[in-house]
C-alpha cells in the first residue's frame, strides 16, 4: 500500500498560496471593475428616430433604415413630426425620448449645450420651387426664374417646423418678398400639390430628392412649371448651406424630353443627428443602413457619394469619423452583430486585465517562493545566534540548555510544511542542525575540560 506523502512534504502549501493568491485575485478583480467602468452596457435593441412629415422623404428613408436595420435585430422606431426643426427640438429636450433625427442643413446652428453629433451628409435636398403656369404669361422668355417675380402672390412655404419653412423664409425674406402683399400659406407635404393643381396657391416650395411624392406629383401635374433660378449661383454663395445643382435636360424623363432644358437649383444637405450619449454600436449600424440607402448614384450624385463626413451644422460624431476612415467594425465583417459587439465589450474588459495578469504570473512564483524560503532562513537565523552565543559565551548555559534550544528548532523544523520543489532546502537545514549541535557538544566539552 502506497503511504500518501507526509503534510509537511506536499506538492505546494496552501498557506503561502493563499497568501500570494488572495492579494493577486483582488488586484485582478480592482483592474476588472475599473474596465468596467469604461465598457458601455450592451446595445439597445431598438433606435428611436424622429423622421417627418407624412408621406414626405424622411419617412419614406426611415421606412428603408427599419428594413435594414432589421437585418441586424434591432428595432427602429419611426416618430413621425412637422420636419427638421421639429426633430431638432426633440433631439434638445432631454425629456423626449428619441435617439436620431433628420436635420436639414442650415435649419440650425450647434449650440454651446448642445450633446448633439452629426453622422455625415446623407443626400441633397434640392429645393423645388413650382408655380403655376399662367403665371408666366407676358414674362420675358415664357418663364418665372427670379424669386422677386413671386411678389404679391400666394406661396405655400411648408408647415411651420419644417425645413423648407425656414429655407422658404430664408431666401424670400433676402428677395424682399417675404412681407405683404405676398401670402405665406403654412403648407407642405402632398397636400401642396392638389393646393397649387385647384389654384389655391399660385407657387409652392418643395424640399426633398427627387423621388419625393411631392416633387415627383408636381413635376408631371398639367398647368405646373418648375422654376430654374437665375440666381443659383449667388445663393450658393450668399447661404453656405447651399449648393448649386443642375438638373440636367431630360434627366426626370428622356422619352418625354424632361425637363426640356437644364434647370439650376439649390440644395441644402440632409443630415442625421444623434445624441452623444447613443450606443456607439448603433452609430455604426445607423451608417451602414445610411450607406446602402444613399449610396447609389442619382440625377445629383454619383454612386458612393454619400454619406460622407462633411460637417452640417454639428460637430462630426468621433464615431462616425471611425467609421468613414476603417469602414465596418473588423469584427462585424465576419461575424454576427451581437457576437462581435460582445467580443468588442469582452476586449475592453480583457486588455486590462491581461496588462495585470502578465507581471502577477511573472511575480507570484517569485513571491511564494520567497514566503517558503522566509520559514527556512528564520531557522537559520535562530540557529546562527545560538551558534555565534555558543562560540561567544560556551558557559552560560549547559550543555542540555543549549541542545534543548536547538532541539526546539529542530522540531519547529520536523512540523514546517515545505512543499517537495523546496525540501531540498529542508533537508540542508536539518544538516546544518547537526552542525551546530556538534559544536555545542565541541564547545561545551571543551570548557568541561577545563
Amino acid at each position: 500500500m502506497v503511504r500518501k506523502i507526509p503534510r509537511r512534504l506536499s506538492e505546494i502549501s496552501l498557506r503561502d498560496l493563499l497568501f500570494v493568491a488572495l492579494p493577486s485575485l483582488l488586484l485582478l478583480a480592482a483592474g476588472f471593475w475599473a474596465a468596467a467602468q469604461f465598457i458601455r452596457p450592451a446595445p439597445p435593441r431598438q433606435i428611436i428616430l424622429s423622421s417627418g412629415g407624412e408621406g414626405g422623404a424622411y419617412q419614406r428613408f426611415a421606412a428603408r433604415y427599419k428594413e435594414v436595420l432589421a437585418r441586424y435585430d434591432i428595432e427602429l422606431v419611426e416618430k413621425p413630426s412637422a420636419g427638421s426643426l421639429e426633430n431638432l427640438q426633440r433631439l434638445r429636450d432631454e425629456k423626449f425620448e428619441v435617439d436620431a433625427g433628420f436635420i436639414q442643413g442650415g435649419t440650425a446652428r450647434a449650440d454651446a449645450n448642445d450633446s448633439l453629433a452629426s453622422l455625415g451628409s446623407l443626400y441633397y435636398e434640392p429645393l423645388w420651387i413650382f408655380y403655376r403656369a399662367d403665371l408666366a404669361h407676358g414674362v420675358a422668355g415664357g418663364a418665372l426664374d427670379r424669386l422677386g417675380q413671386l411678389k404679391g402672390r400666394r406661396i405655400a412655404v411648408g408647415a411651420r417646423g419644417s425645413g423648407t419653412y425656414k429655407l422658404a423664409l430664408e431666401l424670400l425674406e433676402a428677395n424682399g418678398v417675404a412681407e405683404a402683399p405676398t401670402q405665406l400659406i403654412e403648407t407642405g407635404g402632398v397636400g401642396v400639390v392638389e393646393a397649387l393643381q385647384q389654384g389655391k396657391v399660385d407657387a409652392a416650395f418643395v424640399v426633398g430628392p427627387t423621388q419625393s411624392a411631392a416633387v415627383w406629383l408636381l413635376l408631371f401635374s398639367d398647368g405646373v412649371r418648375l422654376m430654374s433660378l437665375s440666381h443659383a449661383e449667388a445663393y450658393a454663395r450668399l447661404f453656405p448651406h447651399l449648393t448649386k445643382l443642375t438638373l440636367p435636360r431630360g434627366g426626370i424623363d428622356l422619352m418625354r424630353d424632361m425637363p426640356p432644358q437644364d434647370v439650376s437649383l439649390v440644395s441644402p444637405m440632409a443630415t442625421l443627428v444623434v445624441r452623444e450619449d447613443i450606443h456607439p454600436a448603433l452609430v455604426d449600424l445607423l451608417l451602414q443602413a445610411a450607406s446602402e440607402v444613399h449610396g447609389d448614384a442619382g440625377l445629383f450624385q454619383k454612386a458612393g457619394e454619400f454619406p460622407r463626413p462633411a460637417r452640417v451644422d454639428f460637430p462630426i460624431s468621433s464615431e462616425a469619423e471611425r467609421y468613414y476612415k476603417s469602414g465596418k467594425p473588423f469584427l462585424q465583417r465576419y461575424l454576427p452583430f451581437w457576437a462581435a459587439t460582445l467580443i468588442d465589450r469582452l476586449v475592453v474588459m480583457l486588455v486590462p486585465l491581461i496588462a495585470l495578469l502578465i507581471p502577477i504570473l511573472k511575480f507570484a512564483p517569485a513571491l511564494y517562493g520567497w514566503r517558503v524560503r522566509s520559514r527556512i532562513f528564520k531557522r537559520y537565523g535562530e540557529m546562527k545566534f545560538i551558534e555565534a552565543e555558543v562560540e561567544l559565551e560556551p558557559n552560560r548555559h549547559t550543555r542540555e540548555e543549549w541542545l534543548a534550544r536547538l532541539d526546539r528548532i529542530e522540531a519547529d523544523v520536523n512540523r514546517m510544511q515545505t512543499p517537495l520543489p523546496f525540501s531540498d532546502m529542508l533537508y540542508n537545514l536539518r544538516g546544518h542542525i547537526g552542525l551546530v549541535r556538534e559544536a555545542i557538544q565541541r564547545k561545551t566539552c571543551a570548557r568541561l575540560s577545563d
